[in-house]
């Protein structure tokens, strides 16, 4: 074996983002914007924090079961 393990990003580019929770940049921006998803400014370079759409996935997919029940 290698030993090399996998770590996952703490933060990621808008693109990637985007991608990993299967939506369009320009929904990414408006989430962003709204506070929904944080943001980490490096330079000048936006970087998207995993935590941040970790806990938004949660919300999510909260809100739909919650949704589900009521309907």
């Amino acid at each position: 074996m290698s030993g090399q393990q996998f770590v996952e990003p703490i933060c990621v580019r808008v693109n990637d983002a985007a991608r990993m929770i299967g939506i369009g940049r320009t929904k990414l921006y408006e989430l962003i914007a709204s506070g929904e998803i944080e943001t980490l400014k490096i330079g000048r370079a936006t970087r998207v924090t995993t935590a941040s759409l970790h806990a938004f996935a949660r919300r999510y997919s909260q809100s739909e079961i919650g949704e589900a029940r009521m309907g």
